[in-house]
Formats: structure tokens, sequence, C-alpha cells
């Protein structure tokens, strides 16, 4: 429900409008015409006054409340034809078996409901509404486009800063699937799949920015800040794990049906963007701007050269800290730049990796502060004892790598130029 103090007004202003033509007398002529047109006879059992008030209460409320959740007046007059059509249609039915129930209190009920929602439409309450459905609906939850329509946020979206974290994921095997898959097979298999993701980002209370065949772009914080103890990086960090354990699960029916499996790959940052309604008069988008949006990008980009499932930007890891296990992948430097930005991947939530993998992670951690302070073979030492049996560790490998360069004097900046070139560029202002 949208709005329930709109609908319990317009629902009770409906209701003192039919009690006062009923007292008025105008539906007895009515009465007593359907009941000739019926051939109501004394032996007809009549439907008490009681249920039919209750009857009217209720068409009257939820007349009101479907009316305003409804986007156009074209898709309210054909459910209100439709609606009449089946309170009159109710009726004749239950003729046939000699029960008599006057329909007009009732279709009064409907067409007073529809009145009040539109008188109320075009005020300026009513005209946020819909404004906020508009914008909003498919892509909020329902009870968040609620929240939105009674906060005091403007609803003009001119630009504005805004505060909040993005998670963007997207598949990286595309060309593969297509060279194996017949055109239909590979937009069912992409469809379901960007169907159950932002079925679930949405109803985990994500903004679906973008849901597209190159990705989903979700976003926490914007347009509203997310109220209990959890912050918005945190709530996307936590989102990234469970959309990463609901997407193996949909690997294993793609697996069935196709026999080939989804690559995805998340990226989540955090910080400051600018949101707007974008676009001209005909079309237009709530969505975000700026540096943390390039950059949560890059992120799920960067996960296939490092081997991740999901990276996390430095401002993400530092909100997100307590409620998920993470290891460092990379630090990012630029010249002229006087911070550092690290990268982090994210492992599982917090105090849920086994004993096994906390022990990995833990060496491959202090190997990173080996690498850093190029104690080479403290690091080495570390590195070639964190791999588990069994499971392939690409950014592992990749430090191993580095180590060789620069025990060899090759330029570890060089070598990483062209991968992070981009990503550099977006913290040189």
């Amino acid at each position: 429900m949208r709005n329930i103090k709109s609908t319990f007004v317009l629902g009770s202003l409906t209701i003192g409008l039919i009690f006062v033509v009923t007292m008025s007398g105008w539906m007895i002529p009515w009465d007593k015409w359907w009941k000739v047109f019926l051939h109501i006879t004394p032996d007809y059992l009549l439907v008490p006054e009681l249920v039919q008030g209750i009857i009217v209460l209720f068409i009257a409320y939820v007349t009101v409340q479907i009316g305003l959740e409804l986007s156009t007046h074209r898709e309210r007059m054909i459910l209100f034809v439709i609606s009449a059509l089946l309170i009159i249609s109710g009726s004749l039915v239950m003729a046939l078996y000699h029960f008599y129930w006057n329909p007009f209190p009732s279709e009064l009920a409907l067409g007073g409901g529809y009145l009040m929602v539109f008188l109320f439409l075009p005020t300026t309450l009513g005209s946020r509404n819909q404004k906020v459905r508009r914008i909003f609906q498919h892509r909020l939850h329902r009870h968040l486009i609620s929240k939105l329509c009674k906060s005091k946020v403007s609803v003009s979206f001119l630009g504005e800063l805004k505060n909040g974290s993005i998670l963007v994921c997207s598949l990286k095997n595309h060309a593969a699937l297509m060279e194996v898959l017949s055109p239909e097979a590979y937009v069912a298999m992409a469809n379901l799949y960007l169907q159950v993701a932002s079925n679930f980002l949405v109803d985990v209370g994500g903004y679906l920015e973008e849901c597209s065949g190159e990705s989903i772009r979700v976003l926490f914080g914007v347009p509203l800040p997310i109220d209990g103890p959890i912050n918005h990086g945190a709530k996307a960090t936590r989102v990234a794990l469970d959309l990463a354990k609901r997407l193996d699960e949909l690997n294993v029916e793609c697996d069935a049906r196709w026999q080939q499996r989804l690559d995805f790959r998340i990226g989540v940052h955090s910080g400051e963007m600018i949101a707007a309604l974008y676009g001209g008069p005909h079309f237009n988008q709530f969505s975000v701007a700026g540096p943390v949006v390039d950059f949560a990008h890059y992120l799920c980009a960067a996960c296939v050269s490092y081997g991740c499932r999901i990276l996390v930007g430095p401002h993400t890891y530092e909100m997100a800290e307590t409620i998920a296990e993470f290891r460092p992948i990379d630090s990012l430097v630029c010249h002229g730049v006087q911070h550092r930005v690290e990268l982090y991947e994210v492992l599982a939530a917090k105090n849920n990796l086994s004993i096994e993998r906390e022990r990995s992670r833990d060496l491959f951690w202090l190997g990173v502060l080996f690498f850093r302070s190029q104690e080479w073979g403290k690091a080495i030492e570390s590195f070639k004892s964190a791999p588990i049996l069994g499971i392939p560790d690409m950014a592992l490998d990749l430090y191993l790598e580095k180590i060789d360069r620069a025990q060899k004097g090759d330029d570890l900046n060089m070598s990483k130029k062209s991968i992070l070139k981009e990503a550099l560029s977006l913290f040189s202002e």
C-alpha cells in the first residue's frame, strides 16, 4: 500500500458520499427497478443489510487503494468498467439461486472511490505520489516507494550530491555463450539471469538503476538513506554475497537446461555521486553519475584480471569490515596522487570462513604486507603456504609473478599501467 493515510481519508469520504446519497432516497427507484428487472418474488432471500454494508465498505477502500496504485487514468477506467460489470454480474448470478443483492450501493462505492482518486491526484500530495510511482515503479520495492512518497525528500530530482553505494554485476562470458547457444537459447538464459537477479535486488531494498544485457546496476542509500544499524556500504556488501549465492543456485538450473553456466562478477564502491532525473520530456530516468559509478564498473571488470568474484573499493571496505571477511587484492598508486587506493576481495560473511580458508586468508594478507615492504623471501614463503589444495588462486599467482618481476628489476607500475590507467584517472583530480 503506497499511502495508508490517503487511502483511509479518501475511502472515508467515499463512505460519507454513499451515506448522503442513501439517506436522500436517490437509490430507492433504482432498487425497485432492479427487482422488477430480475423478477424478484417474495420467496427470494435478501442479502442482509449488514453484509451489504461490509461489501460497500470493502469496495470503497479497495477502490481507492488500487486507484492510487495504478499509474494512468486509462488503467483506472479499464478497471472501473470491469469491476462495475462484475458487480452487476454478481447480482444476476445470485438471482439465479433466489438471492437478491442490490448492486447499486456497491456501484456507487466503486464510482465514488474513483471520483475521490481523480480529485486527489491533481493536488500537491497526489501529484508527488504519481511522479514517484512513475519514476520508481518496478525499480524500487513498494514499501520504499511508499516511504519516499511520505518523506520530505524533494522529488524534483534536479541534481544533488548523494552518499551511497553502487553494486555492478555483469556476465563475462557473453561471447562464449553466444558461440554455443542458439540466439533464442542465449536470450532465454540471459533473461532468466536478469529476472532472477533484478527481482532479488529489488526485494532486498536496492534501487534497480540499470538492468540490461550489459550489466545490472543497483544503488543502496539512494534515493533514500538506509535506516537501521547497517550502513549503505555494509548493505551493498551483504547483498553482493547473497546475490552470488542466488546466482550459484541459478547456475545449477542453467547447467541442467542449457549445459552452460553464468560467469558473473560483482563490483561494489561507495561515495558521493550526483543523483538526478536524467533525460528529456519523453524519456527520463532517475540515475547517478560520477567517479564512484565509473570505479564500480572498473571493479566489476577487474574481477576477471584478479580472479575474484566480488571486489570492493576502500570506502566500502571501511563501512563493511564488521559484517564480511575480506583480503587485500591490490593497491592502486598514481604518480602525483597523495593517497593509495586499495582493492579488497569479499570472501564471505563475517565469521563464516572455514578454518582452512581463514588460514589461507591470513597467510595471503601477511604475504601482501611483506610484498609491500619488499621483503621478497618472506612474501614468497607466505604466498606459497597460502593455497588451499585443489582450489586455484589467481590473485596469489599474480603476486608471485610480481615478486619474480621485482627480483629481476622490472618496473611493477609499468606492468600494471594498461590495466589500471583508466581506474587511476578517476582519482587524479
